[in-house]
């Protein structure tokens, strides 16, 4: 079976080129609030400056939504960084191959002693992540250190490299409950503007790698582009259609998103489509909501303490907490991160100031027994 996503977006941005010197109203918006499957052209809509004046009555039905399908629930997990090791020269992050960083790659004791370290904060759901260097941290280093964290840990994603599918699915067996892979950007030129070399360089290689994970059997798929590198309306609009074809096509997968922005780095890359406001973040966030109701939403700690706080009520279900960027550091002295993050608060400063707005920080939400022997508590 062979990914269809990349014909279908093509076909999306086919059928809406007659509206591309089209300035939408806000009778286009108004329109696309009221009904209750939202369509391509819709989409564009609420994420054009017509929407504007209607963020708050967006921000109601979001708030709405995901009450509705969430609950007032956080979930959290934490960032593991294994390695750094890269072959890639993307010139937005600090482990482009050609930066001049610490490079360091854990052991698994040093990654057993990491994940001890998280665990005893409360948390359950881990992620991991690598540099993309099958050489230093191939697929079986991988596979590795899952089976060390397992057994601390009821939930463990990746975001790595892209894989073949049968490496999914053997990371599957091992006890990989989750997939969490950028497109970075969905604009090829752009795209191929800022990964000037290594294997990352093939566009169509890593739009395909959300099926290859949901064909292997792994149960969450999280998306996301890195906003800031395109044009952020049109990144959103084909990472919201990325996410609901998924849902579509693998309805036995829980597919969410992510909203990163672009952060300081080491070699301080300066995109030609210019930051990324807050006022854009909240229109990004409420369309995701109102286009994929039952699509999780997660917010990292590359935005400030002040700002996660705000964003909460409009869509977000997912949290990270406590986070570092750098290869270990939660049970020894990290050395150099991918990027910085704006929220340096603990897991138990997050949990208190979800309880203090009302919602209830989850630690563990459900127990991925792959893998597992068995399973305490």
């Amino acid at each position: 079976m062979v990914s269809m996503f990349y014909d279908f977006l093509l076909a999306q941005r086919q059928q809406l080129k007659a509206y591309e010197e089209y300035t939408f109203q806000e009778s286009d918006v108004r329109q696309a609030l009221a009904r209750e499957q939202l369509d391509a052209f819709d989409l564009k809509a609420l994420l054009s400056p017509a929407a504007l004046p209607l963020l708050e009555e967006m921000a109601e039905r979001a708030r709405s939504l995901t009450v509705r399908n969430f609950g007032r629930t956080i979930s959290l997990f934490a960032p593991l960084y294994l390695a750094n090791y890269c072959t890639n020269r993307c010139l937005y992050c600090s482990f482009n191959h050609n930066n001049e960083i610490e490079r360091r790659k854990l052991s698994l004791e040093e990654v057993e002693l990491e994940g001890q370290a998280i665990a005893a904060t409360g948390l359950a759901h881990l992620l991991l992540l690598t540099g993309e260097s099958r050489r230093h941290s191939g697929p079986d280093y991988i596979q590795a250190c899952v089976e060390r964290l397992r057994p601390s840990f009821a939930s463990l994603g990746i975001e790595i490299y892209p894989l073949a599918e049968e490496e999914y699915r053997q990371l599957y067996e091992s006890g990989v409950d989750s997939l969490t892979l950028f497109q970075e950007t969905y604009d090829e030129n752009v795209y191929a503007s800022v990964h000037p070399a290594g294997p990352k360089r093939d566009y169509r290689w890593r739009l395909e790698t959300p099926e290859r994970a949901c064909r292997a059997g792994i149960p969450g798929v999280n998306l996301g582009a890195l906003l800031g590198l395109g044009d952020w309306r049109e990144d959103a609009w084909a990472t919201a259609l990325h996410a609901r074809y998924l849902q579509k096509h693998y309805p036995d997968v829980e597919i969410a998103l992510s909203i990163p922005r672009l952060r300081p780095h080491v070699g301080g890359f300066q995109p030609q489509a210019g930051p990324v406001t807050d006022a854009a973040l909240v229109q990004i966030i409420l369309v995701y909501r109102l286009y994929l109701p039952r699509a999780g939403i997660t917010l990292s700690t590359r935005e400030s303490p002040s700002l996660r706080e705000a964003l909460l009520p409009l869509g977000i279900t997912k949290m990270s907490a406590g986070s570092l960027t750098s290869v270990g550091g939660y049970a020894s002295e990290g050395g150099s991160t991918q990027f910085e993050i704006a929220d340096e608060r603990s897991v138990p400063e997050i949990a208190a100031m979800l309880r203090s707005r009302g919602y209830q920080p989850v630690f563990c939400d459900w127990i991925n027994l792959k893998g597992k022997g068995s399973v305490a508590g």
